[in-house]
């Protein structure tokens, strides 16, 4: 027994090792619960527990490893450029129902981070991005028929949300970068509606443009048969029995300088003109 409760004894704790123990523990704490890590493309806003509130008035916490007082937070945001990404649907002009597919482009104001949490909150892109974007576009679609939207106002959509959207989060501290309408799909009906349509038209414009060719080539082919015709009318009137006498005895006087074996019978013929016999 002696020797067991030497034992115990040699081995029992000494009594200052056990307070600095648990003020090692509790610095630990301390210093885990007074320090924030911020991630690339992040910043944070710090809450005062006994300061006054989120921080407004000074510069978001950037990158990289901070000390903050334990009772104190920091709550963390992403202020890169990213992409909410939404399936719509909205009333064109005439009432009819569209599907709108949509990206946007978007990021938090880093000034204004501080303001953001403060009055918006983390849940900000539910709270504010989302419903502003989809009021645009209802608004901006309302003002197209669907053939509009169908045919060739994808770019002029997209703009125009993009400015609805802006003039919505104007104040707001969010920053809308870039709309970009993927899709717009229409029921079924009216795409093949507007589709034969469209066809009809091509074909339309199609025959018209035969119609006018050809009646362009016709206008060309009376004009030159009209030429033809003064032009035969003048040379006639021009070609007497003198100019003609004179021409023969041109063609004649010609083909007696050819090498070629000829006979030559001179004043003969009605007209007194050259008859000329003879192979090449």
């Amino acid at each position: 027994m002696d020797s067991y409760n030497q034992f115990k004894m040699n081995n029992k704790i000494p009594k200052v090792t056990l307070p600095l123990v648990v003020i090692g523990i509790v610095f630990l704490v301390i210093l885990f619960k007074s320090t924030v890590t911020i991630g690339s493309g992040e910043a944070g806003v710090l809450y005062k527990t006994l300061g006054g509130g989120v921080v407004t008035n000074e510069p978001p916490m950037g990158e990289g490893f901070h000390f903050v007082a334990p009772w104190n937070s920091v709550f963390v945001y992403e202020v890169r450029q990213q992409s909410l990404e939404e399936k719509m649907q909205v009333l064109s002009s005439n009432g009819l129902e569209i599907k709108l597919d949509a990206s946007t482009w978007f990021q938090p104001k880093y000034a204004d981070l501080g303001k953001l949490h403060k009055e918006k909150g983390e849940e900000y892109i539910e709270r504010l991005l989302k419903p502003a974007v989809r009021s645009a576009a209802r608004a901006v679609v309302g003002r197209y028929s669907p053939e509009q939207l169908y045919a060739s106002k994808r770019e002029a959509i997209q703009k125009e949300i993009l400015e609805e959207t802006q003039v919505l989060l104007k104040n707001q501290y969010v920053q809308v970068n870039e709309i970009l309408v993927r899709d717009v799909s229409l029921p079924t009906t009216i795409k093949d509606a507007i589709e034969r349509k469209l066809r009809q038209e091509q074909e339309s414009l199609e025959y018209e443009f035969r119609l006018t060719k050809a009646t362009k080539e016709a206008e060309r082919q009376k004009i030159e048969a009209e030429g033809k015709a003064r032009a035969n009318t003048i040379l006639s009137q021009s070609l007497t029995d003198k100019v003609l006498k004179e021409k023969g005895i041109q063609a004649t006087v010609e083909l007696s300088k050819s090498s070629n074996a000829k006979v030559i019978v001179i004043g003969s013929g009605e007209e007194g003109m050259p008859i000329i016999l003879g192979n090449n």
